[in-house]
């Protein structure tokens, strides 16, 4: 191995053991490994320059001041409460409906304010019919994660992915080519989580209050009144979302952080005239983008600026709505994934798994290849995940003679549905939280889950994307 080739795989061991010891912020984590290549020279200051300045980078800036300009303007609150209102004399209907709609949204706007503000309604719904939160917060966490594999933009995911695949010489996914792939998908894990799911966390849940009502019957008979303590906290009375409370994997300032930028927009007014211009400026960037008219980081970007320039939203919002952690995350993750490109790792790790993979034909190697993606994806972040496994889907599909669009697609797909961990996702986390679920909970209902929509994945991506 070369001298580039050791310190690009150090730094990469290095980068994923930080982001798994969870101690240090990801963003920082990623810079530091940017800054240590750029240092040793393994990549250029104009390969550095060119990830922060990566269409992907500038259309997620865009992306996210857009949607918080809607947030802003109470259109995505008066949605949900005009929703809830339409739904709640449907019963545990209503509450899936609603959950439906939220994961239709996350197709195009960022996952953690519809969750933020659809949780606690969701929740409220839950308890007026007597039913345990718990049967529809991690369902609604996961589909609209679900909802995010869509379009495009639904998540910083496909947009990396997009970013490397074009730098790589691949021609560039257009706004809705993967909605075919996301809706098959989407739909399969909605109906486990329906017909199967739901009911799992259902039993979970009665026989945790079956269990605390016969503890705390024991503690009546031998405490004597005057002596009591108060009751274990139940999944009613846990904290909601804007409540000071660390997180399990140490990431709750993080967490926190984010609830604080939306907490207050529950029960924000609509108005009237920011939300027709926010989302009149958001169709017209979908259009622009859809129809080919410009890039979507440029559509994105001079929807932002309209909507400054019109007073829709200031400059000091626009800033706060930005998410830089996300934006310097992957920035820093493009660096790491350039340099295990151009020193020839991403083309030896390729050549490894071609020997495994190649008797097997495409299809063999797509549904190996997903699986690893997927396990990947429950150890990192999805950032990391794009950045290490797109160069590899790229040099795989070469060596099989075959297309990329397939293995690209199975990158963006299996980088955001995975389930099985609480963490996977910062919905999860939020969902975790107020549900009071067990990290278990995440295991019985998230693994099936893996295995059906991996499943749905391997029919419905070579018909779409044939090989």
């Amino acid at each position: 191995m070369t001298f580039d080739q050791i310190a690009a795989l150090a730094v990469l061991l290095a980068v994923v053991a930080a982001l798994i010891h969870g101690k240090l912020r990801a963003d920082v984590v990623a810079l530091t490994g940017a800054a240590v290549l750029l240092m040793l020279g393994v990549v250029r200051p104009v390969e550095v320059q060119g990830a922060f300045a990566s269409p992907a980078v500038i259309a997620l800036a865009g992306l996210f001041v857009i949607a918080y300009a809607i947030e802003l303007s109470g259109l995505l609150a008066f949605l949900i409460r005009q929703a809830t209102r339409l739904t709640r004399r449907l019963g545990a209907r209503g509450i899936w409906l609603v959950i439906g709609l939220c994961g239709s949204v996350g197709g195009f706007l960022n996952n953690t304010p519809v969750v933020v503000l659809a949780a606690p309604v969701v929740r409220d719904m839950a308890l007026s019919l007597n039913h345990s939160p718990k049967r529809y917060l991690m369902p609604l966490s996961y589909i609209v994660v679900m909802g995010g594999l869509l379009t495009l933009i639904g998540t910083s995911t496909n947009l990396l992915v997009n970013d490397m695949a074009r730098n790589a010489g691949q021609p560039v996914f257009g706004l809705f080519d993967i909605t075919g792939v996301g809706l098959i998908i989407g739909l399969t894990g909605a109906a486990y989580l329906y017909l199967v799911g739901a009911r799992q966390l259902d039993g979970v849940a009665r026989q945790e209050e079956a269990d605390m009502a016969r503890a705390q019957a024991e503690q009546a008979r031998r405490v004597r009144p005057a002596d009591r303590l108060p009751a274990r906290r139940r999944w009613f009375d846990l904290p909601l979302l804007g409540e000071a409370r660390s997180q399990p994997d140490g990431s709750g300032d993080a967490v926190l952080g984010d609830v604080d930028l939306y907490e207050k927009g529950k029960e924000r007014p609509l108005e009237l005239r920011r939300a027709l211009l926010s989302i009149g400026v958001f169709v017209a960037v979908i259009f622009v983008a859809a129809t080919g008219l410009a890039p979507i980081a440029a559509s994105a970007f001079a929807g932002a600026v309209v909507l400054i320039l019109l007073r829709v939203i200031s400059a000091d919002e626009a800033y706060a709505g930005l998410r830089p952690e996300i934006l310097l995350l992957i920035a820093g993750m493009v660096v790491v994934g350039t340099a295990i490109e151009v020193t020839g790792l991403a083309e030896a790790g390729a050549a490894s798994l071609i020997g495994v993979v190649e008797p097997l034909g495409p299809m063999g190697a797509l549904i190996i290849f997903y699986g690893v993606t997927l396990f990947a994806t429950e150890l990192l972040s999805n950032a990391t995940v794009a950045v290490l496994i797109t160069p590899i889907a790229v040099a795989l599909a070469d060596a099989l003679g075959v297309d990329a669009r397939p293995f690209l697609v199975a990158v963006m797909m299996a980088a955001s549905a995975a389930f099985a961990t609480p963490f996977g996702y910062q919905t999860n986390v939020l969902v975790f939280q107020m549900g009071g679920y067990s990290y278990m909970d995440f295991v019985r209902v998230g693994v099936p889950l893996n295995l059906i929509t991996w499943a749905a994945a391997m029919i419905a991506i070579p018909i779409f994307f044939p090989f």
